[in-house]
């Protein structure tokens, strides 16, 4: 082939070769970010796009599910087990798994201090290179062989002030080939401390550790929120035990009505028999009796509910809410009457909230910020100082001793300015930050007046429910009494089965109506607790913030 052709075909294949070179990349690329090796976790299609009808044939239980406990199985839960209120918290705070997610919370803010704690720590450096030259020269005063190994070993020290302090001990050893070279090979080793120091913008101890101060009050800020998380779990126990006990004690109101319904239609059919009344009288009865037991039915299924819900907040090993475990609360209502001071109440609220605390905190980090960006805004003017022992030698040991004898010394003083023209950015965000020091400012006022209102709130409905049980109670009273006056007149021929049904209804709802105040009374002072950011445990609750082991 001759050279011309063999030129045409270089000239060709080179832009051919780059093309395909450029197509592989491309598709290597698209191929690199589109399919599935980079995932992890990949959910197919099907679960994410379709939808499943719902089968009741399949779900259905299955009889035989529950019968036996084999060998190494868990054991039953209990079918009924009694529960106080107390008892309820120390689960709660035990197993609780929204607290167990919150407890992490101060953990991780903790480590995060301890990021930005990190960043004074010193460190070692160290740094090793070799480089062999061979250079055509044109005259004798160059070298044109050349070789060299250099490394060196230090300390860096970042100060609080802003500036930092490095130790350093480099070492060379270098060969040339140079015919005017004195040492070949020559070894330097050399001990340099340099100091810099910026004396405007990042000077100062206050502007240095300013991250580490916003991470310590979002530390604190975490902790309170946990904390608020706690008195949360503690208010929600108190108001499900509550409503639980209501549901049972509404059920068994219910029972109690059905029994007096069923108890009224054995008294029609034996009037009926006797002749005393007419016939008509048994379908009413039977109609009554029909009307309580739907009544029992639904009463029944709240209970059920209520039970699920404090199953849910207590998650204790062994009681999951698809067990059938009745329960049983034993902590009676103490509906005693408190006359309570309101300014005190709003006092002791401001104080102990969680969310003025919150704020608090976050004012505190808006004054550090505003501290901040004003020396942010300042003009670099930084110094610089570096002092170098020289030493030099044929050998290491010589370069050692010319070193220690201290006879080479350099001395080094800088000073930098810079003076941004405009200084925009900085500008804006310090006014930034005063404008946020300002709406926080105005939040915190909101905050007042929010938790003013919701104690005031709280404070009104504690009276009004004491109110309700009194006025309840007396309701009950008469409902009985005009119970027993409607059953003398049934048995006279003066009232009818409907009438007897609807005096047992009326007294059904009054023991209801006093059940619900009793119990909302007890939610009112729970209610009232969380309002001022306490609890209505007979002592004060203790909490620890969550460490996973490594092993989790």
């Amino acid at each position: 082939m001759s050279k011309p052709t063999v030129h045409r075909l270089t000239h060709w294949a080179l832009p051919l070769l780059l093309a395909a070179a450029a197509s592989c990349f491309w598709i290597g690329c698209k191929t690199l970010f589109t399919t599935d090796p980079m995932l992890d976790v990949r959910v197919p299609a099907r679960r994410l796009r379709r939808i499943e009808p719902m089968d009741f044939e399949a779900m259905s239980a299955d009889e035989s599910e529950g019968q036996t406990v084999g060998q190494g199985e868990p054991e039953p839960a209990p079918a009924e087990l009694q529960l106080a209120l107390d008892e309820c918290r120390a689960v709660a705070l035990e197993n609780n798994l929204d607290l167990e997610v919150a407890l992490l919370s101060p953990t991780i803010a903790g480590e995060t201090v301890g990021e930005a704690e990190a960043v004074f720590e010193p460190y070692l450096f160290s740094n090793f290179s070799y480089s062999r030259a061979e250079t055509p020269v044109s005259t004798t005063l160059d070298a044109s062989k050349e070789k060299l190994i250099a490394a060196d070993l230090g300390v860096y020290v970042p100060l609080r002030t802003g500036g930092s302090l490095t130790f350093d001990v480099p070492f060379s050893r270098s060969e040339s080939n140079n015919v005017f070279a004195t040492l070949s090979p020559a070894y330097t080793t050399d001990f340099v401390v340099s100091i810099s120091q910026p004396l405007l913008r990042g000077a100062g101890l206050r502007t240095n550790t300013h991250a580490i101060r916003l991470a310590h009050y979002e530390s604190q800020i975490t902790e309170a929120r946990t904390k608020l998380e706690v008195i949360g779990v503690l208010a929600a126990v108190d108001r499900v035990y509550w409503r639980l006990y209501a549901a049972r004690k509404e059920a068994q109101v219910r029972k109690n009505e059905y029994g007096l319904a069923i108890a009224q239609l054995a008294r029609v059919e034996r009037m009926v028999k006797a002749g005393t009344v007419a016939e008509v009288e048994i379908v009413r009865a039977q109609a009554g009796v029909a009307e309580r037991l739907e009544a029992i039915i639904i009463a029944d299924n709240t209970v059920r509910d209520r039970e699920r819900e404090l199953k849910l907040l207590l998650n204790k090993p062994g009681l999951g809410m698809e067990t059938a475990t009745v329960l049983i609360p034993s902590t009676e209502p103490n509906p005693l009457h408190h006359r309570l001071d309101g300014e005190r109440l709003l006092e002791a609220a401001l104080s102990n909230r969680m969310e003025m605390l919150e704020l608090e905190l976050q004012i505190a980090q808006d004054a550090s910020t505003i501290e901040y960006q004003k020396n942010q805004a300042l003009p670099i003017l930084a110094l610089g100082y570096t002092y170098n022992i020289n030493g030099l030698g044929s050998t290491t040991h010589d370069a050692l001793d010319m070193l220690l004898d201290r006879r080479f010394e350099d001395h080094r003083v800088g000073l930098e300015l810079v003076v941004p023209i405009g200084n925009k950015a900085a500008g804006s965000a310090l006014r930034r930050a005063v404008y946020t020091r300002v709406q926080r400012l105005s939040t915190r006022k909101l905050r007042e007046l929010v938790i003013q209102q919701e104690v005031a709130n709280a404070l009104d409905r504690l009276e009004a429910t004491w109110q309700r049980i009194l006025a309840s109670r007396q309701r009950a009273q008469l409902a009985g009494r005009n119970l027993e006056a409607e059953q003398r007149q049934f048995d006279l021929g003066l009232r009818t089965s409907t009438d007897v049904l609807d005096a047992q209804t009326r007294l059904a709802d009054a023991q209801s109506a006093e059940i619900l105040a009793l119990t909302e009374y007890q939610i009112a002072q729970v209610d009232l607790a969380y309002a001022t950011g306490t609890t209505l445990a007979a002592s004060a609750v203790e909490w620890e913030p969550a460490v996973p082991s490594e092993g989790d």
